[in-house]
């Protein structure tokens, strides 16, 4: 299958390099409207590169569109590809607000072309691996989760400079761009959110959006879950970044614990905590979590294998995000 890709940031390179290795995947141009970048990223694998994606789907004829762009320009690069009739894979945040997200499925829906919204925490491996156990019913009964978000990056007025520098101008941070991967991991663990209650501040006066925060889930099947994040300190990893925090599974039969480094450890009730060995690769982002997406994006392209994410689907995640700061508006709980 032909991909391009269009974004050459910081983080499209984790999308460059894992589709150059994906069986079943050619990836055959990058595009960037800055052209110095679109051409340093290509040379990497000598692929031709373009500053303009119109003229970049005419040259190389694509089978699948890769948006790895700011949120901005979303609505207009899925339309692009919709009206070609290409299937398309889309960054998240899906777009700035929620009304613009729903002009981009629907962007894509006219066309009947599928979208699929590039989430890949969910498929980072100790997730997949809790999902697992939670289905053999090695935690029992579940009743809880919390999440303690610390990647320590957000300190001072360099805060984000280096990597991703338009984070700094984001009114709506933390839960927008960082919060968003736990609505839909928590979903993914848990099942249906049935209410939050929220409350949000700026601990960095040097940004717009809010940094730091407390999120109560509800869910369906009666559990709660906890997000407790801020992005000024840190944790203890070798590398904060890999999985930006620590998370906490408790059910009837005991506690499941997610480490800094990518470690479960499991305590039976009454029991000593052990290691809970599992196979998982630190390659690429978050344990070779793109790779893991878009290789189930090509088996659902190619086998007809169910899909996760797709964009309608994903406009829950951002109903809850909004409850979410309508909660921390408003100090109230608010029922979804």
């Amino acid at each position: 299958m032909r991909v391009v890709v269009i974004g050459a940031g910081y983080f499209a390179q984790f999308h460059h390099e894992a589709w150059a290795r994906l069986p079943g995947a050619e990836l055959v141009a990058i595009a960037d409207l800055d052209g110095d970048k679109a051409a340093e990223a290509a040379s990497t694998y000598g692929i031709p590169w373009f500053s303009d994606h119109e003229e970049m789907f005419k040259a190389v004829k694509p089978d699948l569109v890769d948006i790895a762009t700011p949120p901005a320009s979303h609505l207009e690069l899925v339309t692009a590809a919709a009206e070609r009739g290409l299937p398309a894979i889309c960054q998240k945040p899906l777009a700035p607000t929620f009304q613009e997200a729903r002009a981009v499925v629907a962007a894509a829906e006219r066309k009947d072309s599928l979208l699929v919204v590039h989430e890949n925490f969910r498929f980072q491996p100790w997730y997949r691996e809790m999902r697992q156990l939670i289905s053999a019913g090695r935690l029992g009964n579940l009743h809880s989760l919390s999440f303690r978000l610390r990647p320590g990056d957000g300190q001072g007025a360099e805060a984000y400079l280096a990597r991703q520098p338009y984070f700094q101008k984001m009114e709506r941070f933390l839960v927008h761009e960082t919060g968003i991967h736990f609505i839909d991991t928590f979903r993914f663990l848990l099942g249906e959110v049935t209410g939050v209650m929220a409350r949000l501040r700026r601990l960095n006066h040097h940004i717009a959006g809010e940094d730091a925060g407390v999120i109560m889930f509800e869910f369906a099947a009666g559990q709660t879950g906890m997000f407790d994040g801020n992005r000024l300190n840190d944790h203890v990893a070798e590398n904060t970044r890999l999985t930006m925090g620590e998370m906490w599974l408790e059910g009837s039969t005991g506690v499941l614990r997610l480490d800094g480094d990518g470690g479960l450890w499991w305590k039976s009730h009454g029991g000593v905590e052990a290691a809970h060995d599992y196979a998982w690769s630190n390659t690429g982002f978050g344990g070779d979590s793109v790779y893991a997406l878009q290789a189930h994006v090509l088996s659902h392209l190619r086998d007809g294998t169910r899909l996760e994410n797709s964009a309608r689907d994903y406009l829950r995640n951002l109903e809850i995000e909004e409850a979410v700061y309508r909660s921390a508006r408003e100090n109230r709980y608010m029922t979804l």
